[in-house]
Formats: structure tokens, sequence, C-alpha cells
């Protein structure tokens, strides 16, 4: 081979090796198997499948182009899908990946690659530590010196030195087989001794820049994964809030009638019961709109048999479509508590509380309304306490920027709480709502 073709083969194939590595973990299902690090033996077929498309790709590319030797990295794939898969998915990778060369005479390109994958995944499993696997640096120099330092200290030999002495020995092994049979083999290979330097040092950094790359998506993995779990931690927290302190104020409620009306006290028991039933019954982020509006019935009906049907009046306008719309859960009830507690509560003659709801642009516009007492600019805060500030943080937590929450207030004539809540598309219920919201606020973010 020609000693210029081939350095520049070396160069090209670094740059080749990141741009593959980049374009598959774009994937989701590629990042699914990728953060696993314990796979079935059909996750790991899928991640044979995935990576060894455009590999093959590549080989036959090297065929079709002529001088494109940077195009087959079926090589140091394999050895890529051992590291990160096992000896299965290493061995199979290693024979998926050589199936173009066969029909081109290269018979000796499978079994090299199968046992190159093997070996590769020998190593994983002798790996104590399986994050070792993915600090393995591009920068080999570096590498060496800190297997000298460690060696000093333990007189040991580690992992990564190990993993390194194999890309060698394998790549060694690869050139002489070409050497002797030039056409049953591909390799890059020259006798002088300067160019198969290269030829290692080449191998050796492209191996370690696709796990570079990948284990960079990996990191971003985690780091999604633990901010979606602080989301949920702290949305569990907020409903802890909000149970006791609605329950708290439904049995104030409940004790002011034991003693002067029983009957009444003992139907604001059984309705209590319903709703401890449901809030016992789940504790989902997300419910359909549906389920909240019959939640609030219940809450409602202990309030009218609190205040008098002639004190506080029910009417609701709720467009069908919008009760199958993904809403979070407990969220209605604090805006109607203070609806009735600051707004028809002081009032001698009571009021009437509305509910509404519709579908407009892709969002669930749900309002929240009475003709109260209303309050003046600045007022609310002083005013509405652990409820409201609950339903906004947790639609801060949830929504981010794409909630909106409006309040309209008139001195002598009511408030008017209107809340624009984005819809969960179809393709995004597949898992939890709330894993899909937190996708949607991810990428939006991003």
């Amino acid at each position: 081979m020609d000693q210029k073709l081939i350095l520049i083969s070396l160069l090209i194939r670094l740059g080749a090796a990141a741009a593959v590595s980049s374009v598959l973990v774009r994937a989701r299902r590629f990042r699914q198997l990728l953060f696993r690090e314990e796979r079935t033996l059909k996750e790991k077929f899928e991640l044979v499948l995935i990576v060894s498309i455009p590999i093959a790709l590549g080989v036959l590319t090297r065929h079709w182009v002529k001088n494109f030797l940077a195009a087959d990295m079926s090589f140091e794939f394999a050895i890529v899908l051992g590291v990160i898969g096992g000896r299965i998915a290493g061995g199979v990778g290693g024979v998926a990946v050589s199936i173009p060369a066969i029909f081109y005479g290269e018979w000796l390109t499978l079994p090299f690659n199968c046992l190159a994958g093997i070996l590769a995944g020998v190593l994983r499993q002798a790996a104590q530590d399986r994050e070792v696997i993915w600090s393995f640096s591009p920068l080999f120099d570096l590498s060496i010196y800190r297997w000298i330092r460690r060696s000093i200290a333990k007189s040991l030999i580690d992992w990564q030195t190990s993993f390194f002495i194999l890309i060698m020995v394998l790549t060694f092994g690869r050139m002489q087989l070409y050497r002797v049979l030039p056409n049953r083999m591909f390799a890059l290979y020259d006798p002088y001794w300067a160019v198969q330097l290269a030829v290692y040092a080449g191998t050796v950094m492209c191996v370690a820049i696709a796990l570079k790359v990948l284990n960079n998506a990996r990191i971003e993995n985690k780091l999604e994964e633990q901010e979606r779990l602080l989301l949920q931690i702290r949305l569990e927290a907020l409903q802890s809030q909000i149970n006791p302190h609605f329950l708290f104020n439904t049995l104030n409620s409940v004790s002011s009638l034991v003693r002067f009306n029983p009957d009444k006290a003992r139907e604001m028991i059984v309705k209590l019961a319903n709703i401890l039933r449901r809030l016992m019954r789940t504790t989902d982020a997300f419910v359909p709109l549906r389920e909240e509006v019959d939640f609030i019935d219940d809450y409602l009906d202990i309030e009218v048999v609190r205040f008098g049907t002639d004190k506080l009046r029910v009417q609701k306008e709720l467009e069908p479509a919008s009760l199958d719309v993904m809403v979070p859960s407990m969220m209605l009830q604090p805006l109607v508590e203070n609806a009735i507690k600051h707004g028809v509560a002081p009032r001698i003659e009571g009021g009437s509380i509305y509910l509404r709801s519709r579908v407009a642009d892709n969002r669930v516009v749900i309002e929240v309304e009475d003709d109260g007492v209303g309050f003046t600019d600045g007022a609310p805060s002083s005013g509405t306490g652990i409820g409201m500030a609950n339903v906004t943080e947790r639609l801060n937590v949830l929504y981010g920027d794409s909630a909106v929450i409006e309040t309209d207030s008139t001195p002598g004539k009511g408030t008017l709480v209107r809340l624009t809540l984005p819809i969960p598309q179809p393709e995004d219920m597949g898992g939890s709502v709330a894993g899909a919201i937190y996708e949607a606020r991810s990428s939006t973010s991003r």
C-alpha cells in the first residue's frame, strides 16, 4: 500500500469513528441500550444490529470507492461492541460487520473480527468496575503515564493497560495475516516501521474515540436521569404538602357540623372517605381531567353541605374533548378552595363557583371563577396560603415556562384563575406522562 494513502486513511478514520458514534447516539433506542450495563439477549442483538448496519455499509464502501480505505472500521467496532456489550455482542457483532467482506473473498476477516469481539467481551467481564471501561482515553500516552504511576504504587497491570495491550496484539495479528494472505484479509499495512507504528496508534485512538463519544452520551443520559429523579422527588414532596393541607381544612368543615347537625356531618364523612380512598389509590403525578373533576365534585359536595345550597352554587361548562387530557393531580382543589375561602365565604349572600375547560391550539384551558368579593392588586399574595403556592410550584416543575397561570380579579365582582397547559402528544404516552413532560422540557431546554 502507498504510505501516504495509509496515513491519510488513518486520519480520516478517526473522524469517521467520531461521526458514526455521534450518529448512533442520536437514536433513542441506542441510547437506552447504551445506558444499561446489563442487557438481555434480545437487547444485545438489538445493540449489534444498530451498530452493524453503518459499519457494514462502510465495508461495502471500501470496495465500491477506490482508495477509500478509511470507510472500513469493522475491526475497531467489533472491539467496541465486545467491550460495551460483552462476549455475545462482540462475537455476533464481529460476524455481522464482516459479512460484506466475505462476498469479496476476504474470508479471514469474519473469524478474526469475531475473535476480536469475543476477546474484548472477555476483558469486559474481567473489569471489577465497569466504569473503568468508559474512561479509556484516546490520548494513549497519558494512559501509559497513568499506568506507570499506578504500577509503582500497586505493581499490578490495570484493566485499561490490559485493553491497550489487547488492541495492540490484535492489530499485530491482523497485519501479519494480511502480510501472509493479502487477498483474504484487509488491513492497513506497510513494511516501514514508522507506518506500522502509526497504524497501531490509529487503531487504539479509533477505538478510544468511539468509546469517548459513547461515554459522553452515557453521561448525558445519567444527568437526565438524575434530573428526572429530582423532579419526581420534588413532586412527591409537593404532593405530600397538599394532601395534609386539604385534609386539615376538610376535617375543620366536618367538625363544625358534628355537634349541631350530625346527619350532615355523617354525609360529609362519607364524601371525605371517597376522597381519601381516591388519594390512597394513586400516587400518579398526572390524571385525566375527568378524574380531577370527579374529585372536585366530592369536595364541592362537602362544601355545599357546609355552606348550604342557597349560599354556594356550582356551575360547570366542560368541553367533552378536554376531559381526557392528562393534567396534574390535585390541581383544581386548591383553586376551588381559594375561590370559596377568599371569594364566596366573605359574602353574606354567598355566591357561585364556575368551572370551565376547553381545548384550544393544542393546549387545554381550565378556568375557576367565582362571583365573590374579589381583591385589589397585590392582595392575593398575603391570603392564598400554601395551596396556590403549591399549584404554582408544581406547574413550574412539570412544565417550566410552557404553562401559564393567570389571575384576574375585580373588587366586588369576583376572581378568575385561568390555567393554560400543553397537551402531551400521543407518541409520548407510551411511558408515564410525567416522563413525557420531562422529555418535552429537556428537548426544549437543549
